[in-house]
């Protein structure tokens, strides 16, 4: 996992296009702009709790319990194939919507409930780099938030939070006024609705992956 960095401006010759990729390799698509995007780093149990879930934590979660995020536009995220198995998850009734590939259990990314909420924060393992490290491709973890729920003592010390939430607002907004929101394949496009209906976890579910979490 990439030590976090402050910020910096990202640079122009890097690539214009990412690879994503399933574990199988069932699910593919391209990650277009990815110079425009918030890099981050989440200790929050529920992102912990979403890898446990898949059975993927000690793939996606770094010893501490981070997950690395690239957080973009859903209109940047194009599906090529084996969109079938494209699966939707939520810990809670209310909770975030957390996408992953059924076919082999990896994480995709996480949305809010509604498209007019224009993010998704693409799960690092998600991204097929070729072997170059990510930060060659989509530029340093510029904020590290929710260290509350890391794992240990000292906690990992908050970064660029506020350098976040201006990023998330000023994308979601622009989304709102160009129209991108509507371009997502996270969400029907007649409807809005989810593209899958999201299976949410039961109360037994939900308190046995979190005691899974506590106990790391």
């Amino acid at each position: 996992m990439t030590a976090p960095q402050h910020a910096q401006p990202l640079d122009a010759h890097r690539a214009t296009a990412v690879a994503l990729r399933c574990q199988c390799g069932h699910l593919q698509g391209t990650l277009t702009k990815p110079s425009r995007v918030n890099r981050a780093l989440c200790y929050c149990h529920d992102c912990q709790a979403f890898a446990h879930v898949l059975g993927q934590a000690a793939r996606v979660l770094d010893a501490r319990g981070g997950s690395d995020v690239v957080q973009t536009q859903p209109a940047n995220v194009i599906f090529t194939q084996g969109v079938d198995a494209l699966a939707c998850l939520r810990l809670t009734p209310k909770g975030t919507l957390r996408w992953y590939a059924s076919c082999c259990a990896t994480p995709v990314g996480n949305t809010a409930w509604t498209h007019k909420v224009s993010f998704v924060g693409l799960i690092h393992t998600f991204l097929d780099t070729g072997g170059v490290p990510l930060e060659e491709i989509v530029g340093p973890i510029t904020t590290v938030n929710n260290t509350v729920g890391a794992r240990g003592d000292p906690k990992p010390q908050q970064l660029g939070v506020g350098r976040m939430v201006a990023w998330l607002t000023a994308t979601i907004l622009r989304a709102r006024l160009n129209g991108d929101y509507r371009r997502t394949p996270f969400f029907r496009a007649d409807t809005g609705a989810p593209a899958v209906t999201p299976r949410i976890l039961s109360n037994a579910e939900h308190a046995q992956v979190m005691a899974a979490v506590r106990q790391g």
